[in-house]
């Protein structure tokens, strides 16, 4: 009798796994996106991350507008649409997010406040984990910079755009405050209700003879080793490291994993370097 309760039992947990349905959300940064898949992550870098799903036509790439604060309609609203609608279409019963920088944010911002929008505790429940790619979680002193209409405003333009909400909302005591009062996962705060797991990038190099310096854009590494003189020494000529890890948990330092112990820099942090694609491929 109790192997006959036994075998049930792993009839019950096999069937279970065999109706799980997988899928993967590309969710980019601050910018209002149409063509997200070739115009921000690239179609290589997505190819190539999604051969780790069971069927790899169960993705989708977000195109929101994330110029906006991270709870308006454009934003956390876009981003319930299309990931409601996605697993509505595919039946997607276990989600993984790749986010990348302020995207980490407005999935925070989802995860954090269920009762907002009635679209949100579905979108919760079928979340497997979020795995943030230099995410944005405690600000950056570039966009006080940028707000302040310094030299930044220019030099970060085609990293951050201008002045727009969401980089104002990036500025380091304003995520301080959306932290201690709207987001969770960060010290001190409940933690979020699925794992959130950051990828967090140490430095950049953009040495013109090394040819490490070319993945990604060449001339967005040399801004962006600019732009890390007024940063922490670790930094992705972005984000200080402190900021990437202030929320959930690290899954790696960017030279802990990646081939020839490169560091991966903002703009490397969503392209196919180092071994990236592969590690997001066989996490998922």
């Amino acid at each position: 009798m109790f192997r006959k309760l036994l075998l049930l039992i792993a009839g019950v947990v096999m069937a279970g796994a065999v109706k799980a349905n997988t899928g993967v959300a590309f969710v980019h940064g601050t910018g209002s996106q149409s063509d997200a898949y070739n115009d921000y992550w690239t179609g290589e870098f997505v190819q190539s991350v999604i051969q780790g799903l069971p069927n790899s036509s169960n993705y989708t790439v977000i195109n929101c507008d994330f110029t906006q604060y991270m709870w308006t309609s454009g934003a956390a609203g876009c981003l319930a649409s299309q990931l409601t609608n996605f697993i509505n279409n595919k039946g997607i019963t276990s989600l993984t997010l790749i986010t990348h920088s302020n995207g980490g944010n407005v999935v925070r911002w989802v995860m954090s406040n269920p009762t907002w929008d009635s679209r949100y505790p579905n979108i919760i429940n079928r979340i497997d984990e979020v795995i943030a790619l230099a995410p944005s979680s405690a600000g950056t002193p570039l966009a006080d910079a940028v707000i302040d209409g310094n030299v930044f405003e220019e030099a970060l333009g085609w990293l951050l755009g201008y002045q727009n909400d969401a980089v104002r909302m990036q500025q380091v005591a304003w995520m301080e405050y959306y932290n201690n009062e709207w987001l969770y996962g960060t010290s001190g705060r409940p933690a979020l209700p699925k794992p959130f797991s950051s990828v967090v990038g140490t430095d950049v190099e953009s040495a013109i003879w090394d040819g490490d310096s070319y993945c990604g854009g060449y001339s967005q590494n040399v801004g962006l080793e600019f732009t890390q003189n007024w940063l922490n020494s670790c930094s992705d000529g972005f984000l200080d490291c402190s900021s990437q890890s202030a929320a959930g948990s690290v899954w790696f330092y960017d030279t802990s994993k990646t081939y020839g112990d490169e560091p991966l820099s903002h703009a490397q942090s969503r392209r196919k370097c180092f071994g990236l694609d592969y590690f997001l491929r066989t996490r998922i």
